[in-house]
């Protein structure tokens, strides 16, 4: 039996700054006196400079229930968040300010749920929070409930990934959501792929790369990790030549063994993909440990030149 190794990361976190390439407003962007100094943008800058005259914070007005907001301008899974507090003055004022994550514009934001509350950040000092599930959302709101408080955050990081819309994405339809590789050599898990990104997507880690795979000769497919919840799968097809064989090959999430874990659920069914082009699969969070690739119902040989996962582990 040949066997094929992959490894399979488990804390699947974006590893780009998502903040970045959001738009950020506050509670009082037009009257604050201060907005040359204090805009919204301050925090998404990029910019750690704790010190607020050298322009890189935000600030409000003193009034009530202060908040900040950034719109990633899509939904995504946020898995952490990161919040720098003010050095060089009243860093106390940022205590109790509550995190809220989500859909909604309500209450400019305000009334999404809320995500985490910041007890106390030392003056220029960084509190990330993680969430291992991650939150749905699009709004990130930063809010100090009560009266007459200041808001002032000296930058705002949000990593996270895309959040599944149950869609199976054949590569010419959403370019802009995944990535493809033109040409990949002609042997598994090679990983200096060539590709093409969108620098304004964000995708996390392949899953893949910390698993075990078999198949059921050396020329049917099983990878192995602990269970996750699989929000997609991206398979890549040979180039060289034979690409239709992988046509009516069917992708099968689930924690069974049985008939080999070729009788899990089945995510989805491959029409066709061209010729050393890779093609995404929407699994909708679908729960399983074992990933089947098997083509049902013929003699065929099964080619796969790279199977990439993405999901969140399980607790």
């Amino acid at each position: 039996l040949y066997k094929l190794s992959i490894y399979l990361y488990k804390n699947l976190l974006a590893t780009r700054n998502l903040a970045l390439y959001g738009k950020a407003t506050q509670s009082d962007l037009v009257e604050n006196p201060w907005s040359a100094d204090g805009l919204a943008s301050n925090a998404i800058d990029g910019n750690h400079d704790s010190h607020y005259d050298h322009g890189s914070c935000t600030a409000t007005t003193m009034q009530n229930d202060p908040w900040w907001r950034l719109d990633l301008l899509d939904k995504y899974v946020v898995t952490s968040i990161t919040i720098t507090n003010r050095k060089d003055c009243c860093p106390e004022r940022l205590d109790g300010a509550e995190i809220h994550i989500g859909n909604s514009l309500l209450n400019n934001g305000n009334s999404n749920p809320l995500a985490g509350k910041i007890s106390s950040i030392p003056g220029g000092r960084s509190l990330t929070f993680k969430w291992k599930k991650g939150i749905p959302g699009r709004y990130i709101n930063v809010v100090i409930p009560g009266s007459n408080r200041l808001l002032t955050l000296c930058e705002v990081e949000v990593y996270g990934y895309p959040a599944p819309d149950g869609e199976n994405m054949n590569i010419y339809d959403r370019q802009n959501i995944i990535y493809f590789v033109p040409r990949l050599k002609d042997k598994f898990f090679i990983q200096n792929h060539e590709f093409t990104w969108n620098s304004s997507v964000v995708l996390g880690e392949n899953v893949a790369l910390n698993g075990k795979a078999t198949q059921k000769t050396v020329l049917e497919n099983g990878f192995a990790s602990n269970a996750n919840k699989v929000f997609s799968v991206v398979i890549t097809n040979r180039e060289d030549s034979f690409s239709e064989r992988l046509n009516g090959a069917e992708i099968r999430i689930g924690n069974s063994l049985d008939n080999k874990g070729n009788n899990n659920p089945r995510c989805a069914v491959i029409s066709s993909i061209h010729p050393g082009f890779s093609s995404t699969f929407e699994c909708d969070g679908m729960e399983g440990r074992y990933i089947n690739v098997v083509i049902p119902g013929r003699q065929e040989y099964l080619t796969l030149c790279e199977v990439e996962v993405y999901g969140s582990p399980l607790d």
